[in-house]
């Protein structure tokens, strides 16, 4: 427990004030009433359970954060507060000072924002977080983190829309502000605000407006759409600013007063615009590439097998001569072998991936966990069928297709929740249908032109079969194009950061973009003609004519989808903080990465990297140790 000093100054002190039953968004302050079980639980701070006598008597109130605009001088004192009591890395900042600002010299104004983890009415981390690494806590309202349990695929990074919680690519999981609730229990203000010399943070029960303060907003310029997680900070700014403001990091972002909604919304900043370039090795070497293989595998793979078992089922002409020939065995197994690939780069993404199993931990809220239930669902059925296909008997095949059938309900369970679980308000990019067609398109023409390939390759392809393919990826991939056109038209002038992600699209990578565009009308025109000429062209042209053709198709519809794949999570602009000139602004960090500024640790910037297992230094430790040894390192490696 936090050891409270005698002569603590009063500025530092929590007041006893509660007065409001409600907060603005109409939920409860009061969190466990008197009567409530939850008040017979131990409250336990850093394996230290407070003796009654510290008890604060508004433990059980939402408490929050109050932040005056107007006072804050840009000092970082609450940062540096903040790492010193938290003991965090030089690159890892639960609480960070942003900048906007608005005006010509003589008439520039500045407005400073310190944020960290708002401790939500709604928290998407929680509800998002495979692992249940987060809990909301009846003691104060916190929003709680618990790094050990954690196993780093950062997906709440992802749909928090406020940058709070914290990925550490060098510890490979993910921490964040925990309220100081030590503190709190001996009747202390958390250290940030302790810290703040301008008297611009303060904190208590939230909507209890502190002395001499007038307003309490929910939301202030740079800060993103309340709404989405209802955040409990509330704001004062009488400072005027003008209709537009921008940010002085990289990130080509404005805020726009809309006063129909009576805050500030994001918008492209052209001025930023970058040059229009390839970017081509930075697109194909991103951190979310494992990203790229798993979802394009997966929906592939997922396309072809629910095309190849619903038309051996129901006798569906000619694709059930695939099902029914000598190659529907090697084909499945080398399904089985592309989703293996796929499952295995996803794993290997993660910051602990020998921790994988606890994706499965949240199945009531996570779509990452029920999109993880449900892919490993289908793998499974898609090995048993690939088994029980090789044999021939009534009973193998009667599990052969109970494993089909498991396959395609996890199939759809899966893909379902692979959509979902990028429909984020915090990335307003993937928050379109665009993605859900965009994953459909790739199962049905990836899918039909694997079948295609193989089919090819084993011999039992004739022109029927190329034309009834051929139409199928047609389809996918004339949703994809709709979706993009539909997407672009909505979106690339929006008022939201989904404007910013178009503004990089055709920009920072505009030729590949470009490319892509071209590849993908390619694709279309070439399976629309294949569909259309093929069945009537005969099975005399096929060597000379279709299977170029259908190659060809093959390979162009596979690289649109590959760079389309990559530039879906190069190009996502969340609803991020801003930054300040140098911290948490993604132009330094980048030119950090470049000129080996990121060597130096006070720098504040870490490479990305990847927690992997040594091979050579797991093969030593098997020869060099004993069973007993052995056995408490598997503890130690799969229990954490």
């Amino acid at each position: 427990m936090f050891e409270r000093r005698d002569n603590e100054p009063e500025y530092a002190v929590l007041t006893g004030k509660a007065t409001k039953e409600k907060t603005q968004w109409g939920a409860d302050i009061e969190l466990a009433p008197e009567g409530s079980p939850l008040r017979d639980e131990p409250f336990i701070v850093n394996g230290d359970e407070p003796g009654h006598n510290l008890r604060n008597p508004n433990r059980y109130k939402q408490h929050g954060f109050y932040f005056n605009a107007d006072n804050c001088i840009g000092c970082h004192a609450c940062e540096t507060a903040c790492a010193e009591k938290n003991g965090t890395a030089s690159h890892i900042a639960f609480r960070s000072v942003g900048i906007v600002e608005c005006g010509t010299y003589p008439a520039y104004r500045r407005l400073n924002i310190s944020m960290a983890c708002n401790h939500c009415e709604d928290p998407v981390c929680l509800k998002g977080c495979p692992t249940r690494a987060y809990t909301k806590f009846a003691e104060y309202g916190a929003v709680l983190q618990d790094p050990d349990i954690c196993f780093g695929c950062g997906y709440c990074t992802w749909v928090c829309p406020y940058n709070a919680p914290q990925l550490d690519p060098v510890a490979g999981h993910v921490s964040k502000c925990n309220m100081c609730v030590d503190r709190l229990e001996v009747g202390l203000k958390p250290a940030c605000v302790a810290a703040c010399l301008g008297n611009a943070l303060d904190f208590g029960v939230i909507e209890e407006i502190p002395e001499n303060r007038v307003q309490a907003e929910l939301s202030i310029p740079g800060f993103p759409d309340p709404s989405i997680t209802h955040p409990n900070i509330r704001f004062q700014q009488l400072k005027t600013l003008e209709p537009e403001v921008k940010r002085v990091d990289s990130v080509p972002v404005k805020y726009r007063l809309d006063e129909d909604k009576g805050r500030y919304v994001a918008e492209a900043d052209h001025d930023k615009a970058p040059p229009v370039e390839w970017n081509l090795k930075k697109l194909l070497t991103s951190h979310e590439m494992a990203h790229v293989a798993f979802t394009l595998s997966a929906q592939a793979v997922m396309g072809a097998f629910a095309l190849l078992i619903f038309s051996g089922w129901f006798s569906i002409a000619p694709l059930a001569q695939v099902a029914d020939s000598g190659i529907f065995a090697p084909l499945l197994w080398v399904m089985v072998a592309l989703a293996a690939f796929g499952l295995f780069k996803l794993n290997m993404h993660l910051g602990r991936p020998h921790r994988f199993y606890r994706g499965f931990y949240n199945l009531k809220w996570s779509p990452v966990s029920r999109e993880i239930a449900g892919v490993s669902a289908f793998f499974a059925g898609l090995v048993g069928s690939a088994f029980f296909s090789l044999f021939d008997n009534a009973f193998t095949s009667v599990l052969g297709n109970l494993s089909a059938a498991l396959a395609l309900a996890g199939a759809a369970y899966g893909g379902y929740y692979m959509y979902k679980l990028y429909r984020i308000p915090a990335r307003p990019y993937w928050n379109h249908w665009h993605t859900g067609a965009s994953f459909l398109g790739t199962a049905l023409s990836l899918g039909s032109l694997l079948i295609g390939v193989a089919a090819l390759i084993g011999g039992v392809a004739d022109a029927a079969l190329i034309g009834a393919l051929s139409g199928i990826a047609f389809l996918g991939l004339l949703l994809e194009a709709a979706g993009i056109i539909v997407q672009y038209r909505q979106q690339h002038q929006a008022s939201s950061e989904a404007a910013v992600s178009w503004l990089f699209m055709t920009t920072t990578y505009g030729r590949t973009f470009q490319l892509r565009l071209g590849l993908l009308g390619i694709a279309v025109l070439l399976s629309g003609g294949l569909a259309s000429t093929a069945p009537l062209a005969g099975d005399t042209a096929l060597s000379s004519v279709l299977l170029p053709a259908f190659l060809l198709l093959a390979l162009v519809a596979l690289a649109q989808s590959l760079l389309g794949r990559a530039l879906f999570f190069a190009v996502v602009v969340p609803t991020t903080m801003p930054g300040a000139y140098f911290w948490k602004n993604p132009g330094f960090i980048e030119h950090a990465r470049e000129v080996g500024l990121a060597d130096w640790p006070q720098i504040g910037v870490a490479y990305e990297q990847h927690h992997k297992f040594d091979v050579k230094e797991l093969l030593k430790t098997i020869r060099e140790t004993t069973w007993e040894e052995k056995w408490d390192q598997f503890k130690r490696i799969f229990t954490g």
